[in-house]
């Protein structure tokens, strides 16, 4: 209700207003501000379930460092396409290494969950396969991954401090070498064939028992097919010189080889066996040379004693037959025989009498197999010591003073019974010529250090003072007959000058004398030809005096 004016107030002349009325609008359309929200919000939903609908499982990687690695920014690669995201990095309790939280893509949960799936981290590295990872220089570091194959799965993996050489979906086959010790070779070291790099070396191993070393070679496809089992592999690292009678042979398989090493891999005489399996195994020669000789054969150890200084004869020196290598040395070393009361070198070695076997005269290349024999090898060298096989201590090398051990037969030796039970066989020796030459020296040396040169050298002074008083007694004595005899000496002379002044003038003279004469001087001519032409015969067939002088055969 609304109160009247009143009278007195100025606007009491005004008409009255309606009193105004408030009445609620009801409208069912909602209003457009809501869209936004709502949309935000199922485009909000729409991205939680994509992501937790491509979100992969979750593993845990272990690394010795983080370098490089950054939370919620690195990235898991496969042939440079992501697969997952460093989630977050934490230091282990030890704090001996990391450990780095990974998120996989949906599409990776299949193989890289693995039990032999491999991680590693990807940087800059210079190597012996050489430089790798340089796009990381602007890209940064990120975790190369490799799929596995076991049907086994796994939440934690050791993460690898050095990318892996061969991943898994490379083409090719691998094989074991096992070698006496690593050398040069490292991993990534290449593989040769033909002087062509096919391959490289996976990865090696230390022997349990410490006495050689295992590596893993992989050769790519389609090289693979060139490995058979008759394949022999060998060190290619460095310079191979070899010093022959056609001069000085130089042999390397690249500039690389020598820098940082590699391996080599060929069939004997071109002809490969059957194709190899993966994963077979083969023996790694030191160079080509040992890898493409023939099989040895079974080995006999033999022992032999010197009795004269071992210098330059070192483990490994070759033992040879008439120029043959047959063997090498394995030990040297000294022992004192108490009955002899004397010091005798023992040096043990071993020989492979397969390498005696007649060589093929076929031309079809090899080598023919031993023959087999009914004797056993102890009788075998018994019947060669019989016959006079004996060691001798040789010089190879005059510049370097090395030696090596020749086996000959001397049968100018006296015989000696070799004792085939014993182990090893011990097999008698003889001395080195030179030993025996300077031995020889020594004495003639001492002899003549004997040798009394002082008094001797008294003795000829006293003989040359004998020697003077003779001659000067001579002397005085040709002097006095000088003196005495001249004067007979020049009548004698005129006298005979007289006499042929007298013949002179009879041959004058008388003509039928000077004739005869000169017929008689004429024959003493013919004569002296005569013996002239005599002597010349008999010194050319000295046996006419004997045998006469042979009869003409053209007559």
């Amino acid at each position: 209700m609304t109160e009247a004016p009143r009278s007195d107030s100025p606007s009491a002349a005004a008409p009255a207003l309606a009193e105004p009325r408030v009445v609620r609008r009801r409208d069912w359309v909602p209003s457009l501000i809501w869209l936004i929200p709502i949309v935000a919000a199922l485009v909000g939903i729409t991205l939680v379930a994509k992501i937790l609908w491509n979100r992969g499982p979750e593993i845990i990687l272990t690394f010795q460092t983080a370098e490089g690695l950054e939370a919620n920014k690195t990235a898991v690669k496969y042939k440079d396409v992501q697969i997952g995201t460093v989630q977050s990095i934490r230091l282990a309790r030890d704090r001996t290494h990391v450990r780095v939280l990974v998120q996989l893509d949906k599409d990776a949960a299949e193989g890289f969950t693995a039990k032999d799936a491999r991680y590693w981290v990807v940087r800059p590295r210079l190597d012996t396969s050489g430089i790798s990872g340089l796009g990381t220089l602007l890209s940064g570091a990120y975790i190369g991954a490799d799929a596995g194959v076991e049907a086994e799965t796994s939440e934690e993996f050791d993460g690898l401090e050095t990318p892996p050489i061969v991943t898994r979906d490379a083409q090719g086959r691998q094989f074991t070498l096992r070698a006496r010790d690593i050398g040069s070779l490292d991993i990534g070291s290449p593989v040769y064939y033909r002087r062509i790099k096919v391959g490289q070396i996976a990865s090696y191993t230390l022997d349990e028992d410490g006495r050689g070393v295992t590596l893993r070679a992989f050769v790519n496809a389609p090289y693979d097919r060139f490995v058979g089992v008759n394949t022999r592999f060998w060190h290619a690292s460095g310079v191979d010189v070899q010093v022959g009678a056609s001069g000085v042979t130089l042999r390397t398989q690249s500039l690389a080889t020598i820098l940082l090493g590699g391996v080599a891999f060929q069939a004997p005489d071109d002809q490969m066996g059957p194709l190899a399996e993966p994963e077979a195994a083969f023996a790694l020669a030191e160079d080509e040379a040992t890898a493409m000789k023939p099989p040895d054969g079974p080995a006999q150890t033999l022992l032999l004693y010197f009795n004269q200084s071992l210098r330059g004869l070192s483990p490994g020196a070759p033992v040879d037959f008439r120029g043959v290598v047959i063997g090498e040395v394995r030990s040297i070393g000294v022992q004192f025989d108490r009955a002899e009361r004397e010091f005798r070198m023992p040096v043990l070695v071993t020989i492979y009498p397969d390498r005696l076997r007649r060589a093929d005269v076929s031309g079809q290349g090899g080598a023919q197999p031993a023959a087999e024999s009914r004797f056993t090898q102890a009788e075998r060298l018994r019947f060669l010591v019989e016959r006079g096989l004996r060691a001798q201590l040789r010089t190879g090398n005059l510049l370097t003073g090395q030696n090596y051990v020749a086996l000959d037969f001397f049968p100018k030796e006296k015989p000696v019974k070799v004792d085939t039970e014993q182990t090893p066989i011990e097999l008698p020796t003889v001395a080195n010529s030179l030993d025996e030459l300077q031995s020889q020296v020594q004495e003639i040396a001492t002899k003549i250090n004997r040798i009394p040169f002082e008094e001797l050298a008294a003795d000829a002074r006293k003989s040359l003072a004998t020697l003077n008083s003779t001659l000067t007694a001579a002397e005085s004595t040709v002097t006095a007959i000088r003196n005495d005899v001249t004067p007979e000496i020049a009548a004698a002379l005129k006298d005979a000058r007289k006499t042929i002044d007298t013949a002179g003038r009879t041959l004058a003279e008388d003509a039928p004398l000077q004739q005869d004469l000169r017929q008689t001087l004429q024959e003493l001519s013919r004569t002296a030809a005569s013996v002239r032409v005599l002597t010349d015969y008999l010194e050319r067939h000295p046996e006419s005096l004997l045998r006469g002088k042979p009869k003409d055969p053209s007559r």
